[in-house]
């Protein structure tokens, strides 16, 4: 993958006929990454090939520049890169960004007092517009994975001080499929709702998804819908899903993305992406 990557971000729009699509779109976490972080020689090599055969290779995540650069810069990835659940499109190899899309800070208060009038007190996060965007974390809100920087507040109203890409939602008892049915039910029209995986229910811009970045990065690379193979885990690979060609949900995906998979593959753990990507590589 160190050597594929770099060149994604400019010869990816022309595609040689070795393989059946000219855009290869993977999720992060629990999709491309193993639960450790890394992705494994298997796959790198199976992006290898899919590049070199005249696809591009763009990163889907729902993680902020902050939290993705690091992992894009170990894999030497210099390409297009859609951050943020869609916010951010960001230019991997001159490390800046390309569109930033902000969630309207005065909709997403009234919309978290719209839920907690229906289910009571949430625990709150919240990702800082940027490339140096600051997570922020309210108390009690259950930090996920402590290799994270994070910055602790002791108010929620501190979430409030500067422009915001994203609110992240928990609750002391809900299910996250509870939070978020109800998030919907009650909030749905003040901002779009997502869930990007165990604890993580999103608040974002309303309209605002994988989708939408990924069709504003792969309009970049002249690459369209058609072009497009994705893969995914999570409800928030839905719209991604329903843009694309053809969708793969890893084996390890929630039951929502696999109900509308074209296919599922091996778990992000078993190279699922690289068995998938080596069966279109060497078919008739």
């Amino acid at each position: 993958m160190t050597g594929s990557t770099g060149s994604t971000g400019s010869s990816g729009a022309t595609g040689s006929g070795a393989f059946p699509y000219k855009l290869v779109a993977t999720d992060l976490d629990g999709t491309l990454l193993r639960s450790d972080e890394t992705v494994s020689e298997r796959t790198r090599e199976a992006l290898a090939a899919v590049t070199a055969a005249g696809a591009a290779h763009i990163v889907v995540t729902g993680r902020a520049v902050p939290w993705t650069r690091h992992i894009l810069d170990d894999l030497g990835y210099r390409g297009l890169a859609v951050c943020g659940q869609g916010a951010q499109v960001y230019d991997a190899g001159e490390h800046r960004l390309l569109t930033s899309v902000t969630l309207d800070r005065q909709l997403a208060a009234l919309a978290l007092a719209k839920i907690e009038a229906e289910v009571g007190p949430l625990l709150l996060a919240a990702s800082r517009d940027g490339l140096d965007g600051a997570v922020l974390v309210g108390p009690g809100y259950r930090r996920l994975d402590g290799s994270l920087p994070v910055v602790p507040i002791k108010d929620a109203s501190d979430l409030w001080s500067a422009p915001l890409n994203k609110v992240y939602v928990q609750h002391p008892t809900l299910s996250d499929d509870e939070l978020a049915a109800v998030t919907v039910e009650v909030a749905g029209g003040l901002v779009g709702v997502t869930m990007a995986g165990a604890g993580i229910v999103e608040l974002l811009p309303l309209g605002l998804s994988k989708a939408t970045g990924l069709s504003l990065a792969a309009r970049r690379l002249g690459l369209k819908a058609a072009d497009t193979l994705a893969f995914g885990d999570m409800p928030n690979d839905l719209p991604m899903f329903a843009w694309a060609a053809h969708g793969v949900a890893m084996d390890n995906a929630h039951d929502d993305l696999k109900a509308i998979a074209d296919e599922v593959t091996s778990s992000n753990e078993e190279d699922g992406i690289a068995v998938v990507l080596e069966r279109l590589l060497t078919q008739p």
